[in-house]
């Protein structure tokens, strides 16, 4: 098969700035400050203001791509992995040419659709007709051509009562739809989706992957598919490219990049204390600095067991930024070694909040009866102040391991390899009587 994807060298660069933090003091030294600010701006009335060297902001380069080569051919299906900051959305912006490498080059043949992000590529005031006419312009095609096809993006997205609604009036949901099956449909190439099908219902994210099964079989069309979620992409892929700190850490079969995903994950949970992690995102006024599980009597345990009752402490560090935070929410999601969400917990489910007043608390959230099968497990922890305000998220902040356990007090452990949670269930049986 040709090649249809040459990146050589590619690296991408770009200038962080930070700014010192700040110190609330009393209403004399904010007065004392402004004027000393006022006084710099006449003493220096043509110095660089952009640089933010006058209140002490500096800036320092961050290379988010380092020396990235590859060639994929025609028909692979390409799934790109590795953790947050890794370098893969970057990755995806220079091949949909929406940025530039700073240095290196990238070939790319035949026609390329992107699905970036949600509603990229469409006019919020345009109705979904429009936009679909609109985005395949945008790819070169004719109205005759946009034509065949159009009845059936329509129904593909499933969208009929709503094509000639403004799009700014659809939800997330329906944007996700309609991008995936205008950039499905109008014959390209290459199809490039970074994560976006985690916004869709489960039941048309199977019918998505379907239809990128289809196109590469039976078009033999080129898919880049960025996901978190393993399991997609060891189905959905025959390759796999995981990325590393902006550089390839492995290049081959989709389930040998999955498990040298894993090992890795593994590894730096293990070396990198959580208070030290920057691969997370939020506004940090409340970071998770610390996680461990005790028994119910404060013992410490490495190791689980199913059906066991245990504490998950979470230990938080508020921002000298803020005196105090209420409307906190924690979530802990528990994911397996093929990054599926396999167990879940969120305050706000059970509308409980958390005031911080003081520099470090532990949150606790206990649980019992514990419902998951033997096996690894990588934990994400999240917080948010109401429902919108993030104030921190950090994926794979620590590992469990889970040693099975009588959970059905039977003396079996369950399936493990083919379900990781456990649940009892009643049986009943009807003699001759429908149900």
């Amino acid at each position: 098969m040709p090649t249809v994807i040459k990146a050589e060298g590619l690296s991408k660069s770009y200038m962080i700035g930070h700014r010192p933090e700040v110190a609330y003091g009393t209403l004399r030294d904010s007065l004392a400050g402004a004027a000393k600010r006022l006084a710099s701006r006449f003493a220096h009335p043509f110095g660089d203001r952009h640089s933010g060297q006058g209140n002490g902001a500096t800036s320092e380069e961050f290379w988010a791509l380092e020396n990235v080569s590859f060639e994929i051919r025609q028909g692979e299906r390409v799934g790109i992995i590795g953790r947050n900051g890794a370098g893969k959305s970057t990755l995806l912006k220079i091949l949909s040419r929406i940025t530039e490498p700073t240095r290196g080059r990238v070939e790319l043949r035949g026609r390329v659709a992107s699905l970036l992000e949600v509603g990229t590529g469409f006019h919020p005031e345009l109705t979904g007709r429009e936009n679909v006419r609109l985005n395949a312009a945008i790819l070169g095609m004719s109205n005759s051509e946009v034509g065949k096809k159009f009845d059936e993006i329509v129904a593909f997205a499933e969208l009929e009562r709503f094509i000639d609604t403004p799009v700014k009036r659809y939800s997330s949901g329906m944007y996700v739809r309609l991008a995936f099956s205008v950039a499905a449909h109008l014959d390209p190439e290459v199809l490039i989706v970074d994560e976006v099908l985690a916004v869709g219902d489960r039941q048309f994210q199977e019918k998505c992957l379907g239809r990128i099964e289809e196109l590469s079989n039976g078009g033999g069309r080129t898919v880049l598919l960025v996901s978190h979620n393993l399991d997609i992409v060891q189905r959905v892929c025959n390759r796999g490219l995981y990325l590393r700190q902006g550089a390839i850490a492995f290049d081959g079969s989709a389930e040998r990049a999955a498990q040298e995903y894993v090992a890795n994950v593994a590894t730096s949970i293990s070396s990198s204390p959580l208070a030290q992690r920057n691969d997370r995102y939020g506004s940090q006024l409340l970071s998770a600095v610390g996680f461990k599980v005790v028994d119910l009597h404060a013992t410490e345990c490495d190791v689980l067991q199913s059906a066991g009752d245990y504490v998950f402490l979470v230990q938080c560090r508020k921002s000298d930024a803020v005196e105090g935070i209420g409307d906190v929410n924690l979530g802990i999601e528990i994911k397996d070694s093929r990054n599926v969400t396999v167990w879940l917990a969120y305050s706000m489910f059970s509308h409980e909040s958390f005031v911080v007043a003081t520099k470090e608390i532990s949150i606790g959230c206990t649980v019992r009866d514990l419902n998951l099968a033997a096996g690894s497990y990588s934990v994400t922890l999240f917080m948010s102040r109401g429902e919108h305000d993030v104030l921190d998220c950090i994926h794979d902040a620590a590992m469990l391991t889970v040693a099975g356990g009588d959970y059905f007090g039977t003396g079996s452990p369950g399936l493990p390899d083919h379900c990781r949670t456990l649940t009892r269930v009643g049986w009943q049986i009807s003699n001759g009587h429908r149900l």
